[in-house]
């Protein structure tokens, strides 16, 4: 008896453990445009959409997740001293990541810091003691940036063609019951405006 609770707490411990990976997957370079990488003149490019690892995740409060650079390795953007990159909700950024090669890394210095635009893009400089300044502004990146999901007017016209549709594979079917509805209004008004999850069917 004990060893089949055993077997399903096993089961069900898998299970939340698949579901709260998939729920806070990364949601940078929307449009898989390669707008995922930031600069630095002491270490190379540095990849927030890396193909291997977690990724980062945008929130209104927080970033999460690792960033790899081929020079540096990985930083880790919500390491549990100094609390991690803060997002203030405006897109203001603050905090500090950790690389293990790299030390800390600052996303508000005083003559710096990183923002984000109401589209989702990046913008800025971090500050890292041991590498010197990380450059997120795209103008000065031979057109590559980083840029992270929000849900806009263009996401509330995908979702209006399939208003009152029914069938597999709707984009606007959020609810995954093969109908757009209330249900799915509802789950997207949730989003309106804020950072969207990984693979937001509505871009």
């Amino acid at each position: 008896m004990k060893a089949k609770f055993n077997i399903w707490a096993v089961f069900l411990v898998g299970l939340f453990i698949l579901c709260f990976g998939n729920l806070y997957a990364e949601n940078i370079d929307p449009y898989e445009d390669d707008s995922q990488y930031a600069y630095g003149e002491n270490v190379g490019w540095v990849n927030f959409e890396p193909g291997r690892g977690p990724g980062v995740t945008v929130s209104g409060t927080q970033l999460t997740g690792y960033v790899w650079a081929e020079n540096i390795g990985w930083i880790n953007l919500s390491p549990a001293s100094y609390g991690g990159v803060v997002n203030d909700g405006a897109g203001n950024l603050s905090g500090y990541a950790w690389g293990e090669n790299v030390g800390w890394i600052n996303f508000g210095p005083a003559y710096g810091g990183v923002t984000i635009d109401p589209d989702g893009n990046f913008d800025g400089w971090a500050w890292g003691e041991n590498i010197g300044w990380l450059n997120f502004q795209s103008v000065d990146l031979y057109g590559y940036n980083v840029k992270a999901c929000k849900v806009r007017l263009e996401d509330l016209a995908n979702f209006i063609d399939d208003w009152l549709e029914s069938g597999v594979g709707l984009p606007g079917d959020l609810s995954g019951n093969d109908e757009v509805d209330f249900v799915d209004y509802s789950i997207f008004s949730d989003f309106w405006r804020d950072y969207c999850p990984d693979s937001w069917p509505l871009k």
